[in-house]
């Protein structure tokens, strides 16, 4: 399972923790260092079955300065997916992706019902 984010990020911080309390390995990806490519990222979109805006950081300040609010909806997933490889601090962390289950975000109860 690969867990995608950066050191400094607290839902980073509490999945890490979360899965070595349950002696789960990982491999731990940082984003500030490694991007993903965008057929990485289109995959495991398609297999989260989430809405695009659910592997956005809305909260970033990227997020903000890019405006990116009002032009995502009008824009198309491939150009959704570059920017999400070309700009890695704009995906929602932790991104977790095992072979067939892809999760942004650090929500407890989905962690344990998953992991647990």
């Amino acid at each position: 399972m690969k867990i995608y984010g950066i050191y400094n990020c607290t839902s980073f911080k509490k999945a890490l923790t979360f899965f070595k309390s349950k002696c789960i390995e990982v491999e731990e990806i940082d984003l500030k260092t490694h991007s993903i490519s965008i057929s990485d990222i289109k995959t495991y979109h398609e297999l989260s079955g989430l809405d695009i805006k659910k592997f956005l950081n809305t909260s970033g300040k990227l997020y903000r300065e890019l405006s990116l609010k009002d032009k995502v909806k009008d824009m198309a997933l491939s150009e959704v997916y570059k920017l999400l490889s070309e700009q890695p601090m704009l995906i929602k962390r932790p991104l977790i992706a095992e072979d067939d289950f892809v999760r942004t975000g650090f929500k407890l109860e989905e962690y344990e019902t998953r992991w647990g």
